[in-house]
């Protein structure tokens, strides 16, 4: 039987830039580097990028060694094939150019900052590359899309939920900075966290999941309270991570650089979380057979159950609230009693962070 890998276009090429960029890398760095030729045209160094800006792409897919570029590649294989499988090729897309760019900038001025306080060269000189930002991003993504899923690892001798990875992910680029020295993992790991979840959180546009229209509809962010910066550690830490990030949050609200999510928002929020638990993580490996594979038909079906059972609990709620209503109210059609119900809702502000 012939064996084909199906991998979307973006995630095919990213794998080919990945293989590119660090092959061509490793030829300049060992081959014919002169005055650190590979790193000032494909890494970022800060002192020359502003003379190179495209290296603030180029970074991310130039590695260092071979394990490095294995461990991007299976990154790239596995999440992009998922979530650009999940989001669609052009919203994918996005998402990748903002943790490559952002990432590396940001990191870049942190080494800017850290040299014109220390007068250290070394500072200016620092290489920054790798797919460490990348990683960060797509574990939170994976957090928001399916953070109940279980991983098995060694023949199931050790069980990690999706939901714990990013928490895992920071402390090791943490205490690795900080014990062996590689302080640019660390910058971009946390950076690479906070770009993808304040994107997801505050800005992606969500397809809405718990509508029956079959129409293009979607909504801003991840208002859930589940994906809240809070629920990234562990239940013992939830409380002061989670005063430490609504003062932050009321304090960009104050400055109106971040709107509030009402207390509906927070629900459908809700909403869409249950219904992607509901929905599962499809096998990552598909190869088109009946065991593991989901065609597009199966999968809008799929949505189309949820949706429906969605809005008959919606009419359901509806239709017992107007029958506990005075009999002058009693005429009112179940679903104008549900807008009724909701339009006297005064929105609340809830917890984004």
């Amino acid at each position: 039987m012939q064996w084909r890998v199906n991998i979307p276009p973006l995630t095919r090429i990213l794998l080919l830039l990945l293989l590119v960029f660090s092959g061509s890398y490793q030829i300049l760095r060992h081959g014919i580097d002169v005055d650190n030729t590979a790193g000032r045209f494909l890494a970022l160094i800060p002192q020359w990028a502003l003379f190179t800006p495209w290296v603030y792409f180029t970074a991310t897919y130039s590695e260092q060694n071979i394990v490095t570029i294995c461990i991007a590649g299976a990154t790239i294989f596995y999440g992009g094939k998922y979530l650009e499988r999940a989001w669609d090729s052009l919203e994918f897309g996005k998402f990748i150019l903002l943790v490559t760019l952002l990432p590396n900038f940001v990191a870049s001025l942190v080494y800017v900052f850290l040299f014109a306080i220390s007068r250290n060269d070394n500072l200016a000189l620092v290489v920054i590359q790798g797919s460490v930002a990348l990683q960060g991003a797509f574990l939170v993504a994976f957090k928001q899309l399916v953070p109940e899923h279980t991983v098995t690892i060694l023949k199931g001798a050790i069980k990690i939920r999706v939901k714990h990875f990013p928490a895992l992910f920071l402390v090791a680029n943490t205490l690795s900075g900080i014990i062996l020295g590689t302080d640019t993992a660390l910058v971009l790991a946390w950076v690479g966290f906070m770009t993808s979840w304040t994107y997801l959180r505050f800005y992606k546009l969500q397809p809405d999941l718990s509508t029956a229209s079959t129409g293009n509809s979607h909504l801003r962010g991840d208002a859930s309270e589940t994906f809240a910066f809070a629920y990234f550690w562990p239940d013992a830490v939830q409380p002061p991570v989670a005063a430490i990030a609504d003062g932050v949050y009321n304090a960009l609200v104050a400055l109106r650089i971040c709107t509030p999510f009402s207390a509906g928002d927070v629900q459908m929020g809700n909403e869409q979380a249950t219904a992607r638990g509901e929905g599962g993580l499809p096998h990552l490996l598909d190869r088109g057979s009946t065991r593991h594979g989901r065609s597009k038909q199966e999968e809008a079906e799929r949505r189309r159950a949820l949706a429906l059972k969605a809005l008959d609990q919606r009419l359901h709620a509806a239709s017992s609230n107007s029958k506990q209503q005075a009999p002058e109210s009693q005429s009112v059609a179940p679903s104008e009693a549900a807008i009724l119900t909701v339009s006297t809702a005064e929105p609340t502000h809830a917890d984004q962070s």
